[in-house]
């Protein structure tokens, strides 16, 4: 066995280098590539949600023409699949797809959630049933996990707002007294909520049915100029979308910096003021180009 290879399985074994650091620092994000018409070769204006799933669906929220496009991806092909418009919805700027296939978005001006159904038709916003306070809720964000529980980003009353699939209330989490600006959240496959602090540069994260946010990842402005959203793999893997820096960082489970991707630019494969991020089981990345009014793919090579 060559020598290095020895030292890195010894260093694997014996703790001093995590495995899945090992397999996420060799992770790379390769152009594959981009989308700007819908199906009538009309072009995306500042896109800034993208949400895609295991059946090779991807939603764009075409934030700047106020609607949702649908979109089926087979390998390089991305193949337009029309658009999705409600009374409701003027900016879209977050995408979820649940595992009934119907399509929430949040609209920046109103700060709410609009639901769509797997046939496209609009079916009004979510409506949270029982919340405390619920008269006082201004929406950043939100998240749907693979149970279609819903996770809402409450900025006016400071927690996260955890829904059961038809609405209800389950519970809330407060943020932690000292924090800059969440702007995102993120939910993992064993229901642990994670909260993306944009001014300070940090992660907090708490595990499913803990009371309060522990801090995960502190001291990040040295890898990100100003993060605005985090999305977590199916492996656990942290990515922060650098909405300033033009890029992306990878995050270990216990919030080492693993690396960082892409760079600023106009030309395919980097990245002008980009939104949010969505990983399928695929291993394709999809990242809202906002500033170039575009969608970008790419695939993940470890």
């Amino acid at each position: 066995m060559p020598p290095l290879l020895s030292l890195l399985l010894f260093l694997v074994s014996s703790g001093w280098l995590a495995g899945d650091a090992v397999a996420a620092e060799a992770s790379k994000l390769r152009f594959v590539a981009a989308v700007y018409l819908d199906d009538k070769g009309v072009g995306l204006r500042h896109p800034e949600g993208v949400a895609c799933n295991d059946r090779s669906t991807l939603v764009v929220g075409d934030t700047g023409r106020s609607r949702l496009l649908r979109f089926t991806v087979h390998g390089r092909d991305v193949k337009p699949g029309g658009e999705m418009r409600a009374p409701q919805l003027s900016a879209p700027i977050r995408v979820q797809i649940t595992s009934k296939d119907e399509v929430l978005a949040l609209d920046g001006k109103q700060r709410r959630v609009v639901r769509f159904d797997a046939r496209g038709e609009p079916r009004g916003y979510l409506d949270p049933q029982g919340v405390p306070g619920a008269g006082a809720i201004v929406l950043r964000s939100f998240k749907v996990d693979r149970d279609d529980a819903l996770y809402l980003l409450d900025v006016f009353g400071g927690r996260v707002i955890v829904l059961a699939p038809d609405g209800k209330f389950l519970r809330q989490v407060a943020f932690p007294k000292a924090y800059g600006f969440f702007s995102d959240l993120a939910v993992d496959s064993r229901g642990k909520i994670y909260l993306l602090d944009s001014l300070r540069a940090e992660v907090w994260a708490v595990a499913k049915d803990a009371k309060e946010f522990s801090l995960l990842a502190k001291g990040l402005r040295g890898h990100v100029n100003f993060p605005t959203s985090i999305t977590v793999d199916a492996s656990g893997i942290l990515y922060l979308v650098d909405e300033h820096g033009g890029g992306v960082v990878l995050l270990a489970q216990d919030g080492a910096v693993l690396g960082r991707q892409l760079a600023m630019g106009w030309n395919e494969g980097l990245l002008n003021s980009p939104s949010q991020l969505c990983i399928n089981d695929k291993g394709q990345v999809f990242i809202a180009d906002r500033g170039n009014s575009r969608v970008q793919v790419f695939s993940l090579v470890r």
